[in-house]
């Protein structure tokens, strides 16, 4: 789930600290166990996540990757922005991912322009410029790092 979305970092520390903790005896099997499933639950719920948001797994992410930590938004600016991750993540795949886009400079920029004009319908109020500038970074880099070019995509393992 990490590897598929990064934001979802916070499941993976929390489960480290649980094993640390049973591993130094800090807790029984038993509070251990009760954890475990709790845990467990909460992963099941976090899966189902896009499903009740209307995204698939990758537009989630994008539109994890635009609304976290923290940013308040209203019904229709979230709206708003599942729409811009949307429409991103189909223009990417459709115009600018090509195969070895990550190899030449040309490509690459094409890729992180896409990115900025399609960031460019975010809301306004939430999204600073400087709030702005910071999430073109974090999307080019979520996209070098998940997308290998035509059609190849981490996503495309699940």
């Amino acid at each position: 789930m990490v590897r598929l979305n990064r934001t979802r970092t916070d499941y993976l520390e929390k489960f480290q600290k649980m094993i640390d903790e049973y591993n130094t005896g800090s807790v029984n099997i038993e509070e251990f166990f009760k954890r475990l499933v709790e845990f467990s639950q909460s992963l099941n719920e976090e899966e189902k996540r896009g499903l009740s948001e209307g995204l698939s797994e990758e537009e989630l992410t994008m539109f994890d990757l635009l609304t976290k930590p923290g940013i308040e938004l209203t019904e229709k600016e979230e709206k708003k922005v599942k729409q811009v991750a949307k429409d991103l993540l189909e223009k990417l795949k459709r115009e600018k991912l090509v195969l070895d886009w990550r190899k030449h400079q040309r490509t690459r920029a094409a890729v992180w322009v896409s990115i900025r004009n399609e960031l460019d319908n975010l809301p306004e109020q939430p999204y600073s410029k400087e709030l702005y500038d910071t999430k073109i970074a974090v999307v080019y880099e979520h996209v070098y790092e998940a997308y290998s070019g035509k059609g190849e995509s981490i996503y495309a393992e699940v």
